[in-house]
């Protein structure tokens, strides 16, 4: 009692003080331009920073032919991007890869999800299978890959399962670490209620573990990648580790940085959308 309570602006949806969610007023006009000119700042001296290193590596290629065939060229490694833009090349391979990565990034997150968030129910059992868990995580995905190709043969399906399971592990550890974290004091509140084990898991743990499992998705974007990448390396025609293991044998080293290019701009657009879907699905959080 006597002690005020201050109360923070209201610039976006939160939750009042009883957990409900609320829907705040936008940010002033001040307030956003100095947003927007922070992330302009920031946007401009990445953008410095990458001219900058582009003007030094092709000003050192460009003295010494030597350094030009082992480091290759920016000037040479777009050309090779503009070459196999135009004939149609680069882009069925980053649609092979890109589905491949969707097909595993999505199986493994949702079998991983599923089985951390139901481990919640029974810490015996959590007990039980840590151990396993952990010996499954800890094997390189590319000592499975004679082992996946022998089982699943070369086609889609081996890429698909070394993306799969590339991402399991990581989506059933981070889901699980989600669920087990929920306040114990807000499960015994629920249990006071009334409110059964299937309740408690609905309506608290699922959307309390929410956070970490988008980390786990952002996260696993990269892990479904590597894994279909390195599926294409073992046996592939197509695809973009097809094409940076064909150009890496050639020696063709602006070619192959020309691959890797473009397997980072199919990352970023995967962690985009992941991203977006966040947003999507947790109005109530300011995503950072």
């Amino acid at each position: 009692m006597g002690r005020s309570r201050r109360r923070t602006p209201m610039t976006a949806n939160a939750q009042d003080d009883f957990g409900n969610v609320v829907q705040r007023s936008p940010a002033p006009p001040a307030h956003r331009w100095k947003r927007w000119r922070v992330a302009g700042l920031v946007l401009l001296t990445q953008v410095a920073l990458l001219a900058a290193l582009l003007a030094l590596w092709e000003r050192a290629t460009g003295q010494d032919k030597q350094a030009a065939f082992m480091f290759g060229s920016p000037s040479a490694i777009f050309g090779f991007l503009g070459q196999s833009a135009r004939d149609g090349s680069l882009w069925r391979d980053i649609y092979v890869t890109g589905f491949e990565t969707l097909l595993g990034f999505v199986i493994g997150n949702f079998f991983g999800t599923l089985i951390g968030l139901l481990l919640w129910y029974s810490r015996f059992v959590s007990r039980v299978v840590e151990p396993f868990i952990i010996a499954l995580g800890s094997i390189p995905i590319i000592a499975l890959a004679p082992i996946i190709i022998i089982w699943f043969g070369t086609g889609l399906i081996s890429k698909v399962a070394m993306s799969t399971l590339s991402v399991v592990i990581v989506a059933l550890v981070t889901s699980y670490k989600g669920a087990t974290g929920v306040d114990a004091d807000q499960v015994n509140l629920m249990r006071t209620l009334g409110a059964s084990k299937f309740q408690i898991f609905r309506k608290l743990v699922v959307p309390a573990s929410l956070t970490d499992i988008f980390a786990g998705l952002k996260l696993t974007v990269g892990f479904a990648l590597i894994g279909a990448i390195v599926g294409e390396f073992m046996s592939s025609s197509e695809g973009l580790g097809h094409a940076i293991f064909k150009a890496g044998s050639l020696y063709i080293i602006p070619k192959v940085f020309a691959a890797l290019i473009a397997t980072i701009g199919l990352a970023l657009l995967l962690t985009f959308v992941v991203g977006r879907l966040e947003r999507l699905l947790m109005p109530w959080r300011k995503v950072q």
